[in-house]
């Protein structure tokens, strides 16, 4: 990969993200003020001129004071001048776990020119507005703090084209997260929690799609309306939601979440326009409340977006392929691909010259019939068809299925959208582990992968045996994969550094270079699924093609990202070589004359 220049900072310092200085790398520093910095700057429009946190802004301890002595963590004022009549919004930070601060921070309101105030650790959050009354000072919890340019009158009254999208909501729904776990009535455990922050999440967007530009959403919470007005405005958006996407939505399905609780989180997402966000939004959601300690178990890890949008650009698909992920989770390479083959059909209705119906028309088409995944998961599957209708505007592709099992056992509305040797783009990240094999000699049976193999030590071959007793799920998709293409299609699959490297795994190596082409190698970084597996991972792009096409001697593009946008903790970090991987693709494919055979 290309390096980054960067210049040098001395070791246990960062980069201030508003002054540029070299400050110390406290947790604090990291986990939060860095964080709201740029969420001020990218989310709420602010300028950094209108900002200090390095050198901070001081206030008074007490009204009598001369000195200024309290320094503030971020302070945001009205313009670019940054004295103490035009102080605006105070930020008291802590660094995670810690609670305190609330009353520190309503100190600095007090004796400050600001009347807006934000405490936030990195994975909670709280707004406060300062009112004067009588003489005296106090404070009210508001929905969320204006953007720049807005009064705080206008909190919550957002028409649709004011809504803008976001790079990252993962802070946000961790502190949502918290903020629920430790005030919601009736429901603490974070399933629970996560079933109804999706169904929220399907409001906001379902919001997004049906509300014109210069109305107001529906989805939003006003600074002086009621959690009960608010709470019943999104359930009667709810209801539309189900009555629209009856097929993927149940009847029985309900937002059971307390009046208080939906305000907050129409509060903290109300700003954000979900449909446009550079992530996936419902991933990032589900993987915040489900996280390690309820999804590792059964070797399912969420792929970040960067990595996605890399295999997705890889394998370039258009409105002519048919897609799948035969491990889909909640869609996050379907949602991708759809999006990608619709940024090409724009580009083309554009230069032809398309009505606007007849593009709405193919990519409708697209959406209802190239589309197709499964996940043995109920839950995961269930957000997957809900995502894909409401993005899609249709019904979803979409099966509860065990990919893995004999495919006659599948459903019968599986069975006729979903066949082997048929589709010519597959992505997937599918369950890794010893830990979860696969067992069932019915099952096991369909794949050569399943049984043992010896390498014949006078010829050098690998030779298959008698069928295993179980194996892990990752190998076996491999096999199943293969099986779902067509000849001449092209996949990209996640897989763990073992299968290109261990002696006993071989066999594997072997069986795949006799059925495929391997197109691409890149090499992610451990950081890459962490904090949630430190299992280091590599993407394999092939094609599938038949033994007496695959070249004897080719060229295979090989990469290894050394950033990927985040580190080991989860935190957002500028360096990035994983989103450069496709580009680097191009230029290799353009100079070895490279395109994926057709059959």
């Amino acid at each position: 990969m290309v390096q980054k220049n960067q210049s040098e900072i001395r070791e246990g310092y960062i980069k201030d993200y508003i002054s540029g200085n070299e400050i110390k790398a406290t947790p604090e520093e990291i986990e939060a003020v860095q964080v709201f910095s740029k969420q001020l700057v990218d989310d709420y429009g602010y300028p950094k001129s209108h900002i200090q946190t390095h050198p901070q802004y001081r206030v008074k301890v007490r009204p009598s004071d001369t000195k200024k002595e309290y320094p503030v963590d971020i302070a945001v004022f009205q313009n670019a001048d940054r004295v103490e009549d035009d102080a605006y919004i105070i930020i008291e930070c802590k660094k995670k776990n810690r609670k305190d601060g609330i009353s520190q921070l309503q100190d600095y309101l007090r004796f400050s020119k600001a009347y807006l105030g934000v405490w936030f650790n990195g994975e909670e959050r709280s707004f406060l507005r300062k009112i004067e009354r009588d003489g005296r000072i106090e404070f009210e919890e508001i929905p969320n703090i204006p953007k720049y340019g807005q009064r705080v009158e206008d909190v919550g009254r957002f028409k649709r084209k004011d809504l803008k999208p976001t790079h990252n909501l993962k802070s946000t729904f961790k502190a949502i997260r918290n903020h629920l776990a430790a005030n919601t009535v009736g429901a603490t455990r974070d399933e629970v929690l996560a079933q109804q922050l999706i169904n929220l999440i399907f409001c906001k967007i379902y919001d997004e799609r049906f509300t014109e530009p210069d109305e107001m959403v529906t989805f939003r919470a006003g600074i002086d309306e009621s959690a009960d007005d608010v709470k019943a405005r999104i359930l009667d958006l709810f209801e539309k939601v189900k009555r629209k996407y009856k097929e993927v939505l149940d009847s029985n399905d309900s937002i059971t979440l307390d009046a208080k609780s939906v305000a907050y989180v129409a509060g903290e997402l109300q700003n954000y326009c979900l449909i446009e966000a550079e992530r996936d939004i419902i991933a990032d959601a589900f993987e915040t409340f489900i996280g390690h300690a309820l999804k590792g178990g059964q070797g399912q890890f969420f792929t970040p977006r960067n990595v996605v949008k890399m295999m997705v650009d890889i394998l370039d698909p258009d409105d002519e392929d048919l897609i799948i992920d035969p491990a889909c989770g909640s869609g996050g390479f379907l949602i991708e691909s759809l999006r990608h083959i619709w940024r090409k059909l724009d580009a083309e209705g554009e230069k032809y010259h398309w009505n606007k119906n007849n593009l709405q028309e193919e990519k409708m088409e697209v959406a209802l019939n190239r589309i197709r995944g499964i996940d043995k998961d109920y839950f995961l599957s269930k957000v997957a068809k809900a995502y894909m209708a409401i993005i899609g505007d249709g019904k979803s592709g979409i099966f509860t299925e065990d990919s893995l099992d004999v495919p006659d056992n599948w459903g019968a509305a599986t069975k006729t959208k979903i066949h082997l040797n048929s589709f010519s783009v597959l992505l997937t990240n599918p369950p890794f582990g010893a830990k979860i094999p696969v067992r069932g000699e019915d099952k096991l049976a369909q794949y050569e992968l399943g049984h043992k193999w010896k390498l014949n030590t006078k010829t050098k071959e690998w030779e298959i045996g008698k069928l295993k007793d179980k194996e892990a799920p990752q190998i076996l998709f491999i096999e199943r994969c293969l099986q779902l293409l067509k000849d001449g299609g092209r996949m990209a699959i996640v897989l763990p550094d073992g299968i290109y490297g261990n002696i006993q795994l071989g066999y594997i190596r072997k069986w795949l270079l006799k059925r495929a082409r391997i197109v691409a190698i890149i090499d992610v970084p451990v950081e890459t699924f962490m904090p949630n597996t430190p299992t280091k991972t590599s993407i394999m792009v092939l094609q599938k093609l038949p033994s007496n096409m695959i070249p004897e001697d080719y060229p295979i593009f090989m990469a290894v990202a050394e950033t990927c946008g985040h580190d080991r903790r989860g935190n957002l970090r500028e360096e990035d070589d994983v989103s450069e991987v496709a580009n680097e693709f191009k230029k290799w494919a353009k100079k070895e004359n490279f395109t994926f055979q057709k059959v």
